[in-house]
């Protein structure tokens, strides 16, 4: 193959194809996320229906089946879960691997919207949201010791939560042990029953005395003023005093049937962090930013919340999941460093000369970073799996190049001049190199054509090892002849280390040609050994 010798003979074409994968390397290397796995989008749709005062059994009959029924029509479900719980009904759905969720949203609502027609009277407009499988990648959490939880939880909800989704990447902030107010009525049944009533007038009459509307408006050519009539209570005191009925001319208030406190909405559970209740921040990013980028904003807005937050009240990072990344990421930095210092030391006992050493050098970056343009063109990212292909492919991408340098050492041991040598070398290889490059490719390339979660892991370093390898052939037929032709010459045969290990070599090459013909000679014999293997 002869086009190999316009890279020896005009260098500069050679070197600029170098430069030119170097720059986009470099450029897809700052733009690339970083994450600790691939992407896998797995959507979660979660269909939430509330049903008043209906029993478990009934939620679950006249809700939870109906709706499951409905929606298990929806394409690219994986499976179902439900929960009826008293007064509830949740159910989960998991999407196929890769499925759209934002397809399976849409067809879920349509569905949901056909089945409401079945359901009991009473069933209030089920709520659908639609999350991923991805966890937060922080928690902070805000406690005190002279506050309430209800009292922390408002601040969180209404100040720190607003601020943290204002982050660029930040797709949701959860809040975990929220505790809102809420006017707690604890009905005394005995009580109730001595004034003939029921846990439904008492309901029938919260409804009727918190009420806001409307009541008309006041004009002149000048002035406009709406008028609200507020009939709602909003105190202790004021529902305490509220009126229930009359029984035996005397008015029943609230208070004479009931405890009412201002609490907690719900008293189910909390959260702890060093067995101190807390209202924890779970803040999630999107799919497409880098959690890193984002964790940075977030610490940068830490200090302004800390100074703002009331007094009595700190605010702690409980968990970073960055640092693991970051940490992961450093590990494996630190093996590929070490492995390139591996090979470098190798092929330097191996070939006796830094010229000769540098050419196959110059191959493990150029390769590597030129993999990163590969990989931003293919949506990949910077993950422990794609930097495991980098440092699995550091040990493949020089073969091509060490296969060029000892063919055109050959040529020169033969009394060739150095361009001459590069390009005979170039030219009886090239086929060779082409066949290596694309087998090494083809090994790992189907790999990445595996299904489910293991494909979808290892897609990214198969692809990312095989695109490695093929611009390593890529740099194997043009800048290595080239850099061969220009410092490769016949004293660099007649370094002292070279001659060593040059007799090294033959006094091995000799010994194997040896035991070769020994062995093709008494074929007879090795028959048998090699069957019993």
């Amino acid at each position: 193959m002869t086009f190999t010798d316009v890279f020896i003979k005009r260098p500069v074409l050679a070197t600029v194809l170098s430069l030119v994968l170097l720059v986009l390397g470099l450029k897809a290397f700052t733009s690339l996320q970083v994450r600790q796995y691939p992407e896998i989008e797995t959507g979660v749709i979660t269909i939430t229906t509330s049903y008043p005062g209906a029993s478990a059994s009934s939620v679950q009959g006249y809700v939870t089946q109906p709706l499951q029924a409905e929606i298990a029509q929806t394409a690219g479900i994986d499976y179902m879960t439900s929960d009826s719980a008293l007064g509830k009904s949740v159910i989960t759905v998991y999407l196929k691997l890769g499925y759209p969720s934002d397809s399976a949203l849409t067809e879920i609502l349509s569905l949901v919207q056909q089945v409401k027609y079945k359901l009991p009277s009473g069933v209030l407009d089920p709520s659908i949201l639609k999350s991923t499988s991805q966890s937060p990648i922080l928690y902070v959490s805000f406690s005190s010791d002279t506050l309430k939880t209800e009292q922390v939880s408002d601040y969180v909800s209404r100040v720190v939560k607003p601020t943290f989704s204002t982050v660029e990447g930040v797709s949701k902030v959860d809040m975990l042990g929220q505790e809102d107010f809420a006017m707690r009525i604890w009905l005394n049944p005995q009580r109730l029953a001595s004034y003939g009533l029921t846990a439904e007038d008492v309901q029938n009459a919260l409804r009727a005395n918190n009420i806001v509307s409307a009541a008309g408006k006041l004009q002149n050519p000048y002035i406009e003023v709406d008028i609200n009539a507020h009939t709602d209570s909003s105190s202790v005191d004021d529902f305490k005093n509220m009126s229930l009925k009359t029984h035996d001319g005397q008015l029943v208030h609230l208070k004479d049937v009931a405890t009412v406190e201002l609490g907690a909405a719900n008293y189910d559970s909390d959260v702890e962090f060093n067995g101190v209740t807390t209202v924890s921040t779970a803040i999630s990013n999107t799919a497409t930013s880098n959690p890193l980028t984002v964790v940075e904003g977030i610490y940068e807005l830490l200090p302004q919340i800390q100074a703002g937050l009331p007094d009595g009240i700190k605010a702690d990072v409980i968990y970073d999941s960055t640092k693991f990344i970051e940490t992961s990421i450093d590990e494996v930095a630190k093996t590929l460093m070490e492995a390139a210092l591996i090979v470098v030391i190798v092929i330097f006992a191996f070939l006796g000369s830094m010229r000769a050493m540098l050419i196959p050098l110059v191959t493990i970056p150029l390769s590597l970073i030129g993999s990163m343009f590969f990989m931003l063109s293919m949506g990949f990212s910077i993950n422990l799996l794609t930097l495991l292909a980098m440092v699995l492919a550091i040990s493949l991408v020089v073969d091509d190049a060490i296969v060029v340098v000892e063919n055109t050492f050959r040529h020169l041991e033969d009394g060739t001049s150095p361009i001459k040598a590069a390009i005979d070398s170039a030219r009886e290889i090239a086929g060779s190199v082409i066949a290596m490059t694309i087998t090494l490719a083809a090994v790992y390339a189907p790999i990445g054509f595996m299904g489910g979660l293991t494909g979808k892991l290892f897609t990214e370093f198969a692809f990312t090892l095989a695109g490695s390898v093929l611009i390593s052939g890529f740099i194997a037929l043009t800048l290595t002849p080239m850099m061969c032709s220009k410092l490769l010459n016949k004293s660099v045969l007649d370094g002292k280390l070279v001659k060593k290990i040059d007799a090294v070599i033959e006094g091995v090459t000799e010994r194997y040609r040896k035991v070769l013909e020994h062995v093709l000679n008494n074929r007879v014999y090795i028959w048998p050994v090699v069957g019993t293997l």
